[in-house]
């Protein structure tokens, strides 16, 4: 291959990779192509590209970005799997497919600069939460104790409506007020 071509090849990884955060590289080899296409359109129904990568270039391709740090894992036969709202929701898909067809290998993923190295790390990226779920326990955890505080504000004054209510019971019924408990 001469030295445009590769030029080009490593210009097209750069535009495709170039707000990747994060991805999984697996390697596709040993199954039918109907396998392959249903993984494919498996994953791109959820929002994940497959992209078959030259090793050498695409290492010179992500130098310098959040992906660098996958290149020890480009070896042999390698695509990136990326895209959907979350690496962790990519890995999910990749491992459940996994599953159905045991020759799909879990090579390495990356997340924000970190490697998640071989089938293990996959795995423990997988058990990571999303964005939105991290998001979401951020704001509960930061409301328990507005929470806690309004339910403490609202005691004493469910306490003496309670007294009110029972004081106007007894006016109703007639009865003289000498105690209310």
């Amino acid at each position: 291959m001469s030295k445009p071509v590769k030029q080009m090849i490593v210009k097209q990884y750069q535009d495709r990779f170039r707000d990747v955060e994060g991805a999984v590289v697996v390697d596709l080899r040993g199954y039918n192509a109907t396998d392959n296409n249903q993984l494919r359109n498996h994953l791109r129904k959820k929002g994940v590209r497959v992209t078959i990568v030259k090793n050498t270039l695409a290492r010179q391709a992500i130098a310098g970005t959040p992906l660098e740090a996958i290149g020890p894992a480009l070896v042999g036969p390698a695509a990136f799997c990326y895209g959907a709202e979350s690496v962790v929701n990519v890995a999910r898909d990749i491992i459940e497919w996994s599953k159905k067809v045991k020759e799909v290998a879990l090579k390495a993923a990356v997340l924000d600069g970190t490697l998640f190295d071989g089938p293990a790390g996959v795995r423990r990226l997988s058990e990571f939460p999303t964005r939105e779920e991290a998001q979401g326990r951020v704001v509960a955890i930061a409301l328990a104790p507005a929470g806690k505080l309004v339910a403490a504000a609202k005691a004493p004054g469910a306490n003496i409506l309670g007294i009110v209510k029972s004081i106007e019971e007894k006016l109703e019924k007639g009865e003289s007020i000498s105690r209310v408990a």
